[in-house]
């Protein structure tokens, strides 16, 4: 298949990459600086003067829309979240316009979006067909962003959201920063422990991604692992897996202090459960947290 990716420099995007090309499909990444062709891979420049990505997509198969400003980057300021926000919407209007455009259409948009949108708590579970919304800065972001990648289904194109959950990989992500007190022999608890963490190792989430593209997936999808995990109990894991204590709690004032609103990231949570997936026949390659801590460390 002839897939496009927007995003494709990032953390998610380059494992996407890496899986596509393995499988033998053809990949286009936009981009904004970078054109022509690279290990494989064709680079179409978007979002830019005098672009026109249309003429290399005509017949693309499947977009994979992963372009945003990342939320791990920074303080949550005004100007930031603006940036997290803005950044979301301008690059699903460019490829809802690209779409438009296209003679031939694509069978499928694959849209990145985050469970986020779901309230905190430590008592409920939320499938994909939970229709409890969070107010929240993230959610209002995450729910906007789906609700303009649906457009799509305007063009008859199968519009398909996975809703991310805590992505763990060795070098990106959320992992490394919370290794870092383990690694240092300080690491404990955060906050009071309790709040779910629906984690799921970045090479579930892009075989995840390629799924949605092969199978019927409509509207949203939960990419987390099967198991997710209360944060304290995340922590007696990790630090297992690294073989380093667990005993030194992190009082969540401090990390609201150190942080400002994004502690919300680490403080917060929802039990998420990845019901579309598991119905529609997904294996998980680490749905277990061991299997895919000992993966990622190994």
């Amino acid at each position: 298949m002839k897939i496009a990716i927007t995003g494709g420099t990032g953390f998610v995007g380059k494992e996407l990459t890496d899986l596509l090309l393995q499988k033998g499909h053809e990949v286009y990444i936009l981009s904004r600086s970078k054109q022509g062709k690279e290990r494989g891979i064709t680079y179409v420049q978007w979002l830019s003067e005098n672009a026109n990505p249309e003429k290399q997509l005509e017949g693309v198969d499947a977009v994979v829309n992963l372009a945003g400003e990342s939320i791990n980057n920074g303080r949550w300021t005004e100007k930031q979240k603006r940036k997290i926000y803005d950044s979301r919407m301008e690059s699903t209007d460019e490829v809802l316009r690209i779409l438009h455009v296209l003679t031939v259409k694509p069978k499928v948009l694959v849209n990145a979006s985050a469970i986020g949108i779901y309230p905190a708590s430590t008592s409920r579970r939320y499938t994909d067909k939970s229709k409890e919304f969070g107010t929240d800065f993230l959610a209002r972001t995450v729910r906007d962003w789906e609700l303009k990648a649906q457009g799509a289904e305007k063009l008859n194109i199968r519009v398909a959201c996975g809703r991310f959950g805590i992505i763990l990989g060795k070098s990106e992500g959320a992992l490394p920063l919370m290794a870092i007190p383990y690694k240092l022999f300080v690491g404990g608890p955060v906050g009071g422990g309790d709040n779910w963490m629906s984690w799921v190792h970045v090479k579930d989430v892009a075989n995840a991604l390629l799924f949605a593209i092969e199978h019927p997936i409509n509207g949203p999808f939960n990419i987390t692992a099967p198991h997710a995990k209360k944060m304290k109990d995340f922590g007696k894991t990790l630090a297992t897996i690294l073989k380093r204590p667990n005993y030194f709690h992190v009082p969540s004032f401090a990390l609201k202090l150190v942080l400002g609103e994004k502690s919300q990231l680490v403080l917060e949570g929802q039990h998420v459960i990845p019901q579309v997936l598991l119905d529609e026949g997904y294996t998980f390659q680490f749905p277990n947290l061991e299997s895919a801590l000992l993966d990622i460390y190994k």
